[in-house]
Order: C-alpha cells, then sequence, then structure tokens
C-alpha cells in the first residue's frame, strides 16, 4: 500500500473513531435539577433531550406536583422532598401543580 494510501486510510478510521465518540456523547442523557421554593418552579432547561432526567426539589412547606398535561410524568413531592422524572417523549410538555394550578410551566424537550 502506498504512503498516500495509508495516510489516506488512517484519516478516514480517525475521522470515524471521532464521529462515533461525539455521537456517543450526544447521546448520553443529562440530569437537571428544578427547585420549587415559594409557590413556584425554578427555572428549566433550555434544552431538553429524550432520556434526560429531571429532579423535582420541594423546598416549600407545602405539598406539590410536577404534573404534565400530557400525563407524561406525574411526580408527587411531599415538602422537602425530591422525584425524578425522566423525560420519554419529545415537544414541547406543559405541567403544573396538580394542588396550586397557577404554578406552571413547560419542559422544550427534543
Amino acid at each position: 500500500m502506498s504512503s498516500r494510501l495509508r495516510h489516506y486510510v488512517a484519516s478516514a478510521a480517525g475521522a470515524g473513531a471521532l464521529l462515533f465518540a461525539a455521537s456517543a456523547a450526544a447521546a448520553a442523557p443529562s440530569t437537571y435539577t428544578v427547585v420549587i421554593d415559594k409557590m413556584k418552579f425554578g427555572p428549566v432547561p433550555a434544552v431538553l433531550h429524550k432520556g434526560d432526567a429531571i429532579i423535582w426539589v420541594n423546598r416549600d412547606f407545602l405539598r406539590h406536583s410536577s404534573t404534565a398535561a400530557d400525563h407524561s410524568f406525574d411526580a408527587d413531592l411531599q415538602p422537602n422532598s425530591k422525584a425524578k422524572t425522566v423525560l420519554i417523549k419529545a415537544g414541547a410538555i406543559a405541567f403544573a401543580c396538580r394542588y396550586h394550578p397557577g404554578m406552571r410551566g413547560v419542559l422544550q424537550v427534543r
């Protein structure tokens, strides 16, 4: 094999390995925390992906929930507790507290 061909094959193999590593890293789910305090949901991440998880933390003295309008998740949180939600579908997912309907938010999931 000529040195030029060996260089091309080595370059192609290296690029393929980098592409595989980048796609594997992009596919790894992330975990985010959203804090509920003073009757409000804290900021939600701007961009979420299917498979990502949200840890809901209730720092209030009242019971709250994080309930998806489409029923894709429902985390019931006693005072000073946590619950985990794994995002299973893409789209704009509206959520609210079923005990305090004025507490609302939207998750943007890709």
